[in-house]
């Protein structure tokens, strides 16, 4: 992967180093709640240029772009003089437990998935590559962070790449959790970082909708090949990984107890008394419709009964999504890739609590809790060559907006 500095654009309209006010989460985060909290936070948070309101007298791309070019002008947001690699580190909460990830902000150069320099896990949607091509073709800015993972055995990466000193800027996310960002700008170490990096393959974490738009715009605008991204050890034991646990909703005719004994065909079925101290496995799947939960458990020949996609590697027939998708949502459902696609009957979210609450309130038809894909299983199913379904899994902490962006108008600079 080819990487190099950049001279990023860091908000400047205020004495103090808390950046709090005028960060976001990522646009694919965002609820109207979240949105209008963030709104009201600051007139200067990034949000009104990632992810802003509809305006009344112009598309809100447009807006964007207005709104952009007017923080420019008044100097709330400015471009720093030399170009740096940004180490960057979240301290975090996990099942009670202190947690910290450190990595680094860098341009990454893009390129079609068949160069085998930058490799998905998941499977995309349309609509949201619409809407972030439209953005950037609005606003020419690059403000959402990949979160990216690179193989670093022996720490090299991480070695020249670590924080030192103070941060320059500071924010808590709307979770509580702390965002810290620092810069290096000594040649030397810079020289290093890229050459660790340019015979290095990386993988996508988090924002595959935005990778493949920045590979679409980079094609109508070949000067725009550098984007903004975060990379991440992947052997690091810092990376949190949460699964997607999946809502089901708008299906004609369900029933649960139909759906039961079809899985039996397949599946050992048991009650499920508490869903919330319930622990999915990869063969052992929650489901929660109102006052009614089981547990689906896959048979040893169920596994071989279940008719696989061609060319899935063993890996990934034995991840706790495919089980679902291939032993339950398709068959048993006839929930389709186009389904998936179009979103008409599966929602997603990583809070188990919130997705038992939802199906025991029959907000939705049922809940299937699912277990998380390990950072092992996910480099295996990888390198075998496949890709997990649509939000597959969940990356926490989310990655901020507005630490630090760039325009792609800059990207030439340096090249």
């Amino acid at each position: 992967m080819n990487v190099r500095p950049v001279a990023g654009y860091r908000f400047r309209g205020g004495a103090e180093r808390d950046v709090s006010r005028v960060v976001a989460p990522p646009y694919d985060q965002i609820t109207e709640e979240t949105q209008a909290r963030l709104y009201a936070m600051s007139a200067w948070n990034i949000v009104r240029v990632s992810y802003p309101c509809d305006a009344p007298d112009a598309d809100r791309y447009t807006a964007a772009r207005r709104t952009l070019d007017a923080w420019l002008a008044d100097g709330a947001w400015a471009r720093e003089a030399e170009a740096a690699i940004y180490p960057y580190q979240q301290t975090y909460t996990v099942a009670g437990r202190p947690v910290t990830r450190t990595g680094f902000i860098a341009l990454g150069e893009v390129s079609d998935y068949a160069a085998g320099v930058v490799r998905p896990h998941e499977r995309t949607h349309a609509g949201p590559k619409r809407d972030r091509l439209r953005l950037l073709e609005a606003t020419g800015a690059d403000v959402g962070l990949l979160f990216m993972l690179v193989s670093d055995p022996a720490g090299d990466l991480r070695r020249v790449t670590v924080p030192v000193g103070e941060p320059i800027a500071e924010a808590r996310d709307l979770r509580g959790e702390v965002h810290r960002l620092w810069r290096i700008t000594d040649t030397a170490a810079l020289a290093r970082a890229q050459a660790l990096m340019a015979s290095r393959t990386v993988l996508i974490a988090d924002g595959h909708h935005r990778y493949e738009t920045a590979v679409d715009y980079a094609r109508r605008h070949p000067a725009a090949r550098w984007k903004l991204m975060a990379f991440f050890a992947l052997e690091a034991p810092s990376l949190t990984i949460f699964p997607n646990h999946r809502l089901l909703h708008d299906v004609e005719g369900f029933d649960f107890d139909a759906l039961l004994r079809a899985a039996g065909r397949w599946f050992d079925v048991a009650p499920l008394a508490d869903p919330l101290g319930f622990r999915p496995e990869n063969r052992a799947i929650g489901v929660v419709a109102g006052r009614d939960a089981a547990v689906l458990r896959l048979r040893a020949e169920g596994l071989d009964a279940i008719r696989w996609p061609d060319g899935t590697s063993q890996a990934w027939r034995e991840l706790a999504v495919s089980i679902l998708h291939e032993g339950v949502l398709r068959p048993l459902l006839g929930i389709t890739e186009a389904k998936l696609e179009a979103r008409t009957h599966v929602d997603y979210t990583a809070d188990r609590a919130e997705a038992v609450r939802l199906a025991r309130e029959s907000r939705c038809q049922a809940a299937f809790l699912i277990a998380p894909t390990t950072s092992e299983e996910l480099w295996a199913v990888v390198q075998g060559g496949n890709v997990l379904p649509q939000k597959s899994t969940h990356f926490y902490p989310k990655l901020l907006d507005g630490l630090v962006f760039h325009r792609f108008e800059d990207a030439t600079e340096g090249a």
